[in-house]
């Protein structure tokens, strides 16, 4: 039997770093439990409603945050508050496949506008690997607002 995963990333900002994951993969920000958000309603409200009401003391309403596949087919990504700074570089990482079907030139400007498109979310670029066939298509080493590192793919 297979297992479903959830992807776990330590944060100093668990709430920006969802923001900016969302926006990446296009997954969305699930509703508090217990709560039915009306079509079009900000999750992230409904999140800053609950915690209020559940007495959680503001300074630690950012201790987490998570997104989801509206699909399902996608794991969940958590995000945790920690103290320390990212020191190394990471063991895992993602890889986001935004070119897929796609080879040569075609590929690379795909990962290209892609690479664009996330810089202006906050990502920074770190280095372009060129195809080199038959064992990689190329792709492009970006790092996520709190540095950790992932590849457009």
């Amino acid at each position: 039997m297979s297992r479903t995963i959830q992807v776990t990333f330590d944060a100093h900002d668990p709430r920006a770093l969802s923001i900016f994951w969302r926006d990446v993969l296009g997954y969305v920000h699930p509703a508090p439990p217990g709560v039915v958000l009306p079509e079009g309603a900000d999750p992230l409200a409904a999140w800053d409603d609950f915690l209020e009401r559940a007495g959680v003391p503001a300074d630690q309403r950012n201790t987490g945050s998570a997104i989801e596949d509206p699909d399902g087919a996608g794991p969940r990504l958590f995000f945790q508050q920690v103290p320390e700074d990212k020191t190394a570089k990471n063991r895992v990482h993602l890889d986001v496949r935004a070119a897929p079907g796609l080879e040569g030139e075609e590929r690379m400007a795909a990962l290209e506008a892609e690479c664009e498109r996330l810089v202006k979310l906050g990502a920074s670029r770190t280095r372009r690997h060129e195809p080199e066939p038959p064992m990689s298509g190329g792709f492009i080493v970006m790092a996520d607002p709190e540095g950790n590192e992932f590849c457009l793919d």
